[in-house]
Protein backbone atom coordinates (compact mmCIF):
# COMPACT_ATOMS: atom_id res chain seq x y z
CA UNK A 1 0.00 0.00 0.00
CA UNK A 2 1.23 3.70 -0.71
CA UNK A 3 0.50 6.75 0.09
CA UNK A 4 -0.13 9.57 -2.94
CA UNK A 5 1.53 12.70 -1.46
CA UNK A 6 0.90 14.46 -4.97
CA UNK A 7 -0.30 17.59 -4.51
CA UNK A 8 -3.73 18.47 -6.27
CA UNK A 9 -5.72 21.29 -7.08
CA UNK A 10 -4.67 24.82 -7.09
CA UNK A 11 -1.53 24.17 -5.16
CA UNK A 12 -0.51 21.69 -7.52
CA UNK A 13 0.24 24.40 -10.02
CA UNK A 14 2.87 26.65 -6.92
CA UNK A 15 6.16 25.29 -8.34
CA UNK A 16 5.38 26.74 -11.31
CA UNK A 17 3.95 30.05 -10.58
CA UNK A 18 7.02 30.81 -8.23
CA UNK A 19 9.50 29.89 -11.25
CA UNK A 20 7.20 31.70 -14.05
CA UNK A 21 7.14 34.46 -11.72
CA UNK A 22 9.73 34.96 -9.52
CA UNK A 23 7.96 35.71 -6.35
CA UNK A 24 6.94 33.63 -3.62
CA UNK A 25 3.07 32.10 -3.26
CA UNK A 26 2.69 33.93 -0.34
CA UNK A 27 3.47 37.38 -1.52
CA UNK A 28 0.88 36.72 -4.36
CA UNK A 29 -1.15 36.22 -1.52
CA UNK A 30 -0.69 39.04 0.42
CA UNK A 31 -1.31 41.23 -3.08
CA UNK A 32 -4.99 39.32 -3.47
CA UNK A 33 -5.59 39.79 0.38
CA UNK A 34 -5.80 44.16 -0.88
CA UNK A 35 -8.14 43.01 -3.17
CA UNK A 36 -10.28 40.68 -1.18
CA UNK A 37 -13.37 42.60 -1.90
CA UNK A 38 -13.63 41.73 -5.06
CA UNK A 39 -15.51 38.33 -6.55
CA UNK A 40 -13.25 35.82 -8.11
CA UNK A 41 -13.25 36.42 -11.18
CA UNK A 42 -12.88 39.83 -10.69
CA UNK A 43 -9.26 38.93 -8.72
CA UNK A 44 -8.13 36.56 -11.89
CA UNK A 45 -8.84 39.75 -14.16
CA UNK A 46 -6.68 41.80 -11.74
CA UNK A 47 -3.65 39.51 -11.26
CA UNK A 48 -3.88 39.05 -14.94
CA UNK A 49 -3.84 42.93 -16.11
CA UNK A 50 -1.98 44.17 -13.12
CA UNK A 51 0.60 41.36 -13.02
CA UNK A 52 0.92 39.99 -16.40
CA UNK A 53 -0.32 36.58 -14.93
CA UNK A 54 -1.70 33.45 -17.26
CA UNK A 55 -5.35 32.78 -16.72
CA UNK A 56 -4.42 29.55 -15.06
CA UNK A 57 -2.04 30.24 -12.80
CA UNK A 58 -3.95 33.60 -11.93
CA UNK A 59 -7.41 31.50 -11.11
CA UNK A 60 -5.35 28.56 -9.21
CA UNK A 61 -3.83 31.06 -6.90
CA UNK A 62 -7.42 33.14 -6.02
CA UNK A 63 -9.33 29.77 -5.57
CA UNK A 64 -6.61 28.71 -2.96
CA UNK A 65 -6.65 31.84 -1.80
CA UNK A 66 -10.46 32.15 -1.38
CA UNK A 67 -10.51 28.74 -0.27
CA UNK A 68 -8.45 29.31 2.72
CA UNK A 69 -9.56 32.46 3.43
CA UNK A 70 -11.93 32.83 6.56
CA UNK A 71 -14.58 34.69 4.71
Amino acid sequence: MTEDTKVKGPASYFPSIEKKYGQPIDHWLDLLETVSGKKHMEMVAWLKAEHGMGHGHANALVAYYLASSPT
